[in-house]
């Protein structure tokens, strides 16, 4: 997968994290799949910005990093409750 894969706009549910990107696309994951990401307030969750040219995401008021390329990666180890 290349690295032209960037954000545009983050948003929360209950349940999954939703990440729009520069080309339209919305990908969405389960917030368990990031237990810092779940138990953070939202303020906290608001408080991002993309980094890496935009293919990736930062929340440093938690000090959490994440990448969208991996969002988009099958994880065979990821359970989704």
């Amino acid at each position: 997968m290349s690295g032209s894969v960037q954000g545009k706009a983050i948003h929360f549910d209950d349940r999954y994290l939703h990440v729009e990107l520069q080309d339209g696309r919305i990908i969405s994951t389960p917030m368990d799949w990031y237990p810092e990401l779940r138990e953070a307030t939202m303020s906290q969750l608001k408080d991002y910005s993309f980094i890496c040219r935009g293919t990736g995401i930062e929340w440093s008021g938690l000090d959490y990093h994440l990448s969208i390329e991996n969002m988009l990666a099958v994880h065979s180890d990821r359970s989704v409750a």
